[in-house]
């Protein structure tokens, strides 16, 4: 049964390495329609119906690129679709969400302090949201306030922030953000999906048909491309949050992801702007180095301290110690007691509270391993970062030796053989 930890963790990189793969193509090609669109030129000499063209220079070659808001008088005899790239990364990112989140609900997903649920209801929580917010989002796009780009922009960015404080509500710190990025990704591909590829082939069949196509379609898919310009360095940093506790760590993390958004605007009004040849906003930068300023001070910002009776204290720590039942086997293990001694003298210095080891101030990824508790819960982790590979400590800096490497291999494989 231990193997199947192993084969786990090697299929949760394949979906990652997958995720960021498809992701690079997916972004790629985005940012670079973006910026050829704002860079098309006009001039008398175009073809009847072109709306712009641009001349770039790419390996050792020259590109003539012309473009049509409709559409061209015959349809082409070759034509490019771009949309699998929006595809395969939401599904091998749902995909890398079901692996690690959702397989792991008891430890990434749900934090009992938060909402004290089970995994099959964290887990509808999690599909619910990311079906109700694309829903959502349509609505608002399809409805009055759409024919207003500034004011349903507010409107949307407002959703983004009731969401982030929502997802706190839910879930771990880790997952919100997690799900926040989920959030804003599915609206993306799916504005790709149910959209923007639905309208070009409706135009598509239009000029094959010999009917004019109706220029609304090209305007509504323009409209949700560029909101999809506009959320994707935010979705960037909160997938990958997940390596930095400093991020969702905090009691304001959801303050911290809302002014994440606004970044994301005004790095992308920079390069829009530069792209259109409208200018040169360098006010975006200060603007942009003050919120993320604002950010590194929110993060380490005094929390907030609640009075409490003895009694309440105690019944805090005995909440603290509890062993979640689905990793109470690693508690009660034979070999547990020689892996918790290797843990505590090797790894405490750093996954703790208030770290010893010089330079750490936090525990690396919030993961703190000074209870019982915590050991058994992290207990998959433990075997697979010190004991079969030697990523823990790194650089072994608390020189932990083969034979404790040892003993936190029998210890888990024995926990796992015990519920064959």
């Amino acid at each position: 049964m231990y193997e199947f930890a192993i084969a786990w963790e090697w299929l949760a990189f394949a979906a990652r390495w997958l995720h960021v793969i498809t992701a690079i193509a997916w972004i790629g090609s985005s940012f670079y329609f973006i910026a050829l669109d704002l860079g098309l030129r006009k001039h008398a000499d175009l073809p009847d119906g072109a709306h712009g063209e641009e001349w770039q220079v790419h390996g050792g070659g020259f590109y003539h690129i012309q473009k049509y808001l409709v559409a061209p008088d015959r349809m082409p005899e070759h034509l490019t679709w771009f949309k699998w790239e929006s595809y395969a990364t939401w599904l091998s990112g749902f995909a890398l969400l079901a692996i690690v989140y959702y397989a792991g609900a008891d430890l990434y997903l749900i934090d009992r302090n938060v909402l004290d649920v089970t995994a099959p209801v964290a887990i509808l929580i999690s599909l619910l949201s990311l079906a109700l917010g694309w829903a959502l989002y349509d609505l608002l796009c399809k409805s009055p306030l759409g024919r207003d780009d500034t004011l349903l922009m507010v409107t949307l960015y407002a959703l983004l922030v009731a969401m982030a404080w929502g997802y706190t509500q839910l879930f771990t710190g880790r997952a919100a953000f997690l799900h926040l990025g989920a959030f804003t990704a599915t609206i993306m591909s799916a504005n790709v999906f149910m959209i923007i590829i639905p309208n070009q082939k409706k135009v598509v069949a239009d000029l094959v048909a010999g009917r004019t196509p109706d220029p609304k379609l090209g305007l509504q898919a323009k409209q949700r491309s560029t909101h999809n310009n506009y959320l994707t360095l935010p979705v960037l940093f909160l997938m990958l949050s997940n390596h930095y506790p400093l991020a969702f760590g905090t009691q304001y993390n959801w303050v911290i992801a809302s002014l994440v958004f606004l970044m994301g605007v005004t790095i992308r009004h920079w390069f829009n702007t530069r792209h259109a040849r409208k200018g040169n906003p360098t006010w975006t930068w200060p603007a942009t180095a003050v919120m993320l300023i604002a950010i590194m001070w929110l993060s380490t910002a005094p929390q907030q301290i609640v009075p409490s009776t003895g009694e309440a204290q105690a019944s805090e720590d005995a909440v603290t110690q509890e062993v979640a039942p689905p990793f109470q086997r690693f508690v009660t293990d034979a070999h547990f007691e020689s892996a918790r001694d290797a843990v505590t003298t090797r790894c405490t210095m750093c996954h703790s509270q208030t770290p010893g080891y010089e330079g750490i101030l936090w525990a690396p990824k919030g993961v703190t391993l000074e209870t019982e508790a915590e050991i058994a819960a992290h207990a998959r982790e433990i075997y697979l970062q010190s004991g079969r590979s030697h990523a823990m400590p790194p650089g072994n800096v608390s020189q932990m030796t083969e034979a404790e490497r040892q003993a936190i291999n029998t210890w888990y494989e024995s926990a796992v053989e015990a519920r064959r």
